[in-house]
């Protein structure tokens, strides 16, 4: 018979389940995903760190656990939360099933929950924190820790060579997804993946074509030390790719404020128009910031705009080698329709030659 237990919304409102996965109590940043598929790498994504994870699928688990598909060695959300997962997936791919999976990642899940109306909770109250507990009576005040760039960042320096590689680029991983490295090997780019920590003369000195600020968890407002090294790093005149939380720091380091939204963004079926050719991508996203457009200076220029809402997805600085994205340009999983991003990464670096 499966274990009772409880989400615990920061606003009082308590929803009963039944677990799945590890067992333990913890806390997180509630967010809801509207992704049909991917949920491994949704769940293996290091911007998840720190998360409560809801999907508004219904089913899930229904094609097993593939590591192939897996975006880092380990699972970074806090908890998992799903109306049903499949007991007996169906993939040749597969080896294993959900549950088996959270529980070797000492992940807890709870299942059977109405999503639908967890998901309008988390709509009508915006962004918030909860627990998933055992008894009602365990419910801590404090829910979440900050920060967590630091815990999923490599803590050493690596080298990622390409076959044929024409390009030496830098890549500052504030919690890098493993897809974003493979569409730019891919590219012929030869890769040196540092810890979030490294100072701007440090890459500098690696004298690379380009540098990446990868995406990540978190607040940007956490990161003023980051925001530093990058305004250090923009004089270097480096062609430079910042995606997600990296096009968020370096927005802050030209002098750009960051806001936290209502709801977030979170799945693979964000629309994205271009201002430049009026093309609408669909996109994956993970955040729960966004850059304030009006506080950017004349030289950042709104090249992508969200069409639910109108923030910010991408800017173009006219100023230097620079651009970044909000959405996850590589579009695992989901529709690869901003492939083109890095290509234009690579064009800049030509350019440079």
């Amino acid at each position: 018979m499966a274990q009772k237990a409880y989400l615990v919304l920061e606003n009082g409102r308590v929803f009963e389940g039944e677990r799945f996965g590890a067992v333990g109590e913890v806390s997180g940043e509630l967010v809801f995903t509207t992704s049909t598929v991917g949920y491994l790498e949704t769940l293996t994504d290091p911007g998840a760190k720190g998360q409560i994870i809801a999907q508004t699928f219904p089913l899930i688990g229904n094609y097993g656990v593939i590591p192939e598909d897996f975006e880092s060695e380990t699972v970074h959300a806090q908890g998992y939360i799903v109306r049903e997962w499949c007991q007996e997936p169906s993939n040749f791919r597969s080896e294993g099933n959900l549950d088996i999976f959270l529980k070797s990642q000492g992940v807890a899940g709870l299942c059977g929950l109405d999503t639908r109306a967890l998901t309008k909770a988390v709509r009508d109250h915006g962004a918030m924190t909860a627990q998933i507990v055992d008894h009602l009576d365990n419910c801590a005040e404090e829910t979440a820790a900050g920060r967590p760039v630091y815990a999923v960042t490599t803590q050493k320096a690596y080298a990622m060579p390409a076959e044929n590689a024409k390009y030496q680029v830098a890549v500052l991983d504030l919690g890098i997804k493993k897809s974003v490295l493979h569409e730019l090997s891919e590219r012929g780019c030869a890769l040196t993946v540092l810890p979030a920590a490294t100072a701007a003369a440090e890459i500098a000195g690696l004298k690379p074509d380009g540098v990446v600020i990868s995406n990540g968890p978190g607040s940007p407002e956490e990161y003023p030390e980051i925001v530093e090294q990058l305004k250090i790093l923009r004089d270097k005149n480096i062609p430079t790719l910042g995606i997600s939380l990296g096009h968020m720091l370096m927005a802050m380091a030209a002098g750009g404020r960051c806001e936290r939204m209502k709801y977030g963004h979170r799945g693979e079926n964000a629309p994205v128009r271009y201002t430049g050719n009026r093309r609408v991508y669909i996109t994956v996203q993970n955040h729960g910031y966004a850059v304030d457009a009006a506080s950017l200076p004349a030289t950042a220029e709104v090249t992508g705009v969200n069409v639910n809402d109108g923030s910010c997805e991408a800017i173009t600085y006219t100023d230097r080698p620079a651009f970044s994205t909000q959405f996850y340009p590589e579009g695992a999983a989901g529709p690869q329709d901003t492939l083109f991003v890095f290509d234009q990464f690579v064009q800049m670096m030509g350019g440079r030659r």
